[in-house]
């Protein structure tokens, strides 16, 4: 979550600030040196980025985003890290802004052609936006709302695991939300179709914006009302009820699973 004392800024600047917090993408990744993110001073050994803007301020300190693309050679004192794997290292101010750098670099890189025409896009100076340089489509980043449910009954929680997830982890059951549902349709639907299982009692949690690439997560507790698990053929590898006393693998502390996981077993202990 991005801070209290943030504020948003979208402008273009001519060169990396030395007093700034940069947010440095070398393609996907974040570029490092000695475990933290790099510093102006670090980054001029690189060639210009191709690549820069203002796109906030943490209190009076300016964030900047400087992209380099992938093939850009880098001096031996710097790296790069996945940002998902970067949490710990940054902790979670710096990660919440390394987020937010990310998806707007998503977004640009993956609009730079009119999705009407085909025409190159240009980038708009006084917001986040792409403009078609030859018939003036404008689109902004895109976002993707995922609806998360902690299925509870009694103690036990009902977890589920994804073959994309890591060996041995489970989470809450989750979905993406589709053109002319609302989240309390959307749980409803995934929770059926991804285990087979009737809810009820729908409960509002918390929310998080997650970069990979563009999720925005909406969290909720259920409770189960009837039915068998039945996992839904390559999306679900194995689902079943956990006790707080015998639980899997869980999501890392980054993710508002872990945050929804925590909060629900604490409160049935």
């Amino acid at each position: 979550m991005l801070p209290t004392a943030f504020t948003a800024v979208h402008q273009q600047d001519r060169y990396l600030d030395p007093s700034a917090i940069v947010i440095a993408l070398h393609g996907n990744t974040l570029i490092f040196c000695s475990q933290t993110l790099a510093s102006a001073s670090e980054l001029a050994a690189l060639t210009p980025p191709h690549t820069l803007l203002c796109i906030g301020q943490l209190e009076q300190q300016k964030i900047q985003l400087a992209l380099w693309d992938a093939a850009t050679p880098l001096p031996t004192a710097l790296s790069t890290m996945d940002l998902r794997a970067s949490f710990d290292l940054l902790g979670e101010t710096l990660w919440a802004l390394a987020c937010r750098a990310s998806q707007i670099a998503t977004f640009y890189r993956t609009h730079r052609f009119c999705g009407l025409c085909g025409a190159p896009t240009l980038v708009l100076e006084h917001e986040i936006a792409c403009e078609c340089s030859a018939c003036q489509h404008r689109v902004w980043p895109r976002l993707s709302p995922a609806v998360m449910v902690l299925i509870q009954r009694g103690r036990e929680v009902l977890l589920a695991r994804s073959p994309h997830f890591r060996s041995g982890m489970y989470s809450a059951v989750a979905g993406f939300v589709e053109p002319g549902e609302s989240l309390e349709q959307c749980a409803h639907r995934e929770v059926r179709e991804e285990v087979g299982v009737e809810i009820t009692n729908l409960r509002w949690f918390a929310s998080q914006s997650w970069a990979f690439p563009h999720s925005l997560m909406l969290a909720f507790f259920a409770d189960y009302v009837s039915g068998e698990i039945v996992c839904q053929a390559d999306e679900i590898e194995d689902a079943r009820w956990f006790s707080p006393d015998d639980l899997p693998l869980l999501p890392s502390a980054s993710s508002i699973a872990y945050r929804l996981l925590q909060a629900g077993l604490a409160a049935n202990p």
